[in-house]
């Protein structure tokens, strides 16, 4: 199995090479903005030959003009604007795809100083020891030592800036041996805002909260920005220190994230999830910050491709289905269930289990397959939380056993 990784890194550079870092992340950004600019003008001038370019194009277009017009882009890799363009080019393709297909992909934006620094470089990378020769860059230190790789064949490095840190993205193409699903069997998992991650056997994992316990800091930390005077040394201070802050949340979510992803694909051999409408659940002003700080999205983005990895097999199901509003014992579906109820209670057979930990049994149930008995009835697999699997017609009441009381 071919697998496209990617290893980050730390760098540790010393002054010169860090204005270097400085000259390269400009470069790409110049670029890029030039391009966009370019794309632009290009669009307006309908009476010309040329309406839409694309990446090659207009990196030669650039060569053309550098000894004239930018002859300080030389000081730098010829990687930086030619993969700058081609993210440009890439961006524009997303954007008229969202066109067609009616998703909401903005239009390309012109990138500012400071603001996400980064570049991408190709060509002979490779590590020396706790070093990283770049291209044009030359050998730098790395904090972390290097793992040492199986068989793999670089393509690529991205080198991003987060507050005054400089991280390497280093991708790897890697030949792996087919992975075998593990031990384990087929688990729910239930997103929330309370409780990070609450699985079908029991087990939950809390949620950091990593911007609400910051968020105090945080305000202080901006009122401290906005009273700077611009331009100024001590604006420029404030800047960083609420850049480190930022910085902060972000890894204690990142770490939280993977660390329970990686738990469940190397755990189970299948997990179910809900296909859930982000964007439709930021719409509500009382929780908008609430839901952004737990990272929806990425948890399941990760749980995508570590699955690959791991031989685990990820099973979404649709956004219509009611797993918090049904029960897992006997299927009756309620009307309408409150956020504030955080314990489920059926009238039918009194069942009485945490809202989340139902959600999750329920989706363990529908992602078994149906089957049929001989007269043609429609058979419903039902999973109560103590892993007891009934069968149950669809037009017979299900036999409720007093052993599934919880």
């Amino acid at each position: 199995m071919l697998v496209t990784k990617a290893y980050r890194y730390e760098l540790d550079p010393n002054n010169r090479q860090r204005s270097h870092l400085h000259q390269h992340a400009g470069v790409a950004r110049f670029a890029y903005n030039w391009g966009l600019e370019h794309r632009i003008q290009l669009f307006k001038d309908n009476h010309g030959t040329e309406r839409f370019t694309d990446a090659m194009k207009q990196h030669k277009f650039l060569n053309s003009l550098k000894e004239s017009q930018f002859p300080w882009m030389y000081q730098c890799s010829k990687c930086a604007p030619q993969e700058a363009l081609r993210d440009l080019h890439r961006a524009f393709k997303n954007f008229y795809r969202g066109l067609k297909t009616g998703q909401r992909v903005g239009f390309p934006r012109f990138k500012r100083k400071g603001v996400r620094d980064s570049f991408r470089l190709t060509g002979t990378i490779r590590f020396e020891g706790r070093k990283i020769r770049l291209p044009r860059l030359g050998v730098i230190r790395i904090k972390e030592r290097k793992r040492s790789y199986i068989s793999g064949r670089f393509l690529s490095a991205t080198v991003r800036r987060r507050a005054d840190r400089w991280f390497v993205s280093v991708t790897v193409e890697e030949e792996f041996p087919d992975p075998e699903p593990p031990a384990g069997g087929t688990v729910g998992v239930d997103l929330g805002v309370k409780t990070l991650a609450t699985v079908s056997d029991g087990n939950t994992f809390a949620n950091p909260r990593a911007l609400r316990r910051r968020l105090r800091k945080l305000k202080q930390l901006s009122r401290s920005l906005s009273r700077k005077r611009k331009g100024s040394t001590n604006r420029e201070k404030a800047k960083l220190r609420l850049a480190k802050m930022y910085l902060k949340v972000f890894n204690i979510r990142q770490d939280t994230l993977h660390k329970v992803t990686t738990y469940l694909a190397k755990s189970h051999s299948r997990i179910v999830i809900e296909d859930l409408n982000v964007s439709w659940m930021l719409k509500n002003r009382r929780l908008a910050r609430a839901i952004a700080d737990v990272g929806f999205y990425e948890f399941r983005r990760q749980l995508e491709y570590k699955c690959k990895w791991y031989g685990s097999e990820l099973v979404v199901t649709s956004r219509t289905f009611p797993s918090s509003k049904m029960c897992s014992r006997c299927g009756h579906r309620k009307k309408a269930l409150l956020l504030s109820q955080r314990e489920y209670h059926c009238e039918v057979c009194g069942l009485r289990i945490d809202r989340d930990l139902n959600a999750a049994v329920n989706l363990v149930a529908v992602s078994l397959p149906e089957t049929q008995n001989a007269c043609g009835e429609d058979v419903r697999l039902l999973t109560s939380p103590l892993g007891v699997v009934e069968q149950t017609s669809a037009k017979q009441e299900p036999n409720i056993s007093p052993r599934l009381n919880v």
